[in-house]
Order: structure tokens, then sequence, then C-alpha cells
């Protein structure tokens, strides 16, 4: 196995690890520290791709300013998860049944496209046409 190979998947575990406690995180905070996290690994991929440019911008973009950002909102938000618990088990069902009737609903139609998307890789004629 190969330097960057080795870097890859350490990278790569790291940044799927964070991703999932991201969403799997009951404190918010937590949530934030995790997508900072995964935020530097997908940089550390990026510079394992030769793309430094777009490291240091997902860097100083992302994690300096728009995680900062979400750190310090949700801090200062205060929220009372108790209330939170409490609303979540009122509106379950409801959530539920939303989604068994939306999950299911591209898979009826057996593709994702919409009558209005062509297969050809041509413009519509209509492009073409003077007004």
């Amino acid at each position: 196995m190969t330097f960057a190979a080795l870097f890859f998947y350490i990278f790569a575990g790291i940044c799927i690890a964070s991703a999932f406690m991201v969403i799997a995180s009951r404190n918010p905070v937590h949530s934030v520290l995790y997508l900072i996290l995964a935020f530097v690994n997908a940089a550390g991929l990026f510079v394992l791709l030769g793309a430094e440019f777009l490291a240091m911008i997902l860097v100083v973009v992302y994690v300096g300013a728009v995680a900062v950002l979400f750190l310090f909102v949700v801090m200062m938000l205060d929220v009372d998860f108790a209330a939170l618990k409490q609303g979540f088990s009122q509106y379950l069902p409801i959530g539920a049944g939303v989604g068994l009737v939306i999950l299911p609903t591209p898979r009826r139609s057996g593709t994702w496209s919409t009558p209005a998307m062509s297969t050809s890789s041509r413009p519509p004629a209509w492009c073409f046409s003077s007004p």
C-alpha cells in the first residue's frame, strides 16, 4: 500500500464517520464540531488529489466562516430540549404518514426523469427558432 492510498483511507474513513456523527449526535454543538472535522478531512482528500486551492477554500470559507457561524448560533440559541422531545412525539404519526407517501413515489414511474426531459443530448428545436 502506498503512502497516498494509506492517507486516502484514513481521511475517507474519518470523513464518513464524522459525517454520520453530524446527523447522529444529539447535541447540536457536537454536531457542528463533527461537521468541522468532516470539512477538514475533505480538505485533506483534496490535497491528496492535488487540488490545494480547493482544500484551502474549503477550510477558509466553510470551516472558517460557515461552520463557526453555525457554532455561534447554536450556542447562543439556548435550545430547550425537553420541549423539542414533546413536540416530536406529537407529530410523529403525521411525519411517518407523509414519509410513507413520499418515499416510494419516484420508484412508481421507474425513472427519475420528468416527461419534459429529453433522452437525447441535443437541445429542443424551439431553441433554434427565431422570434
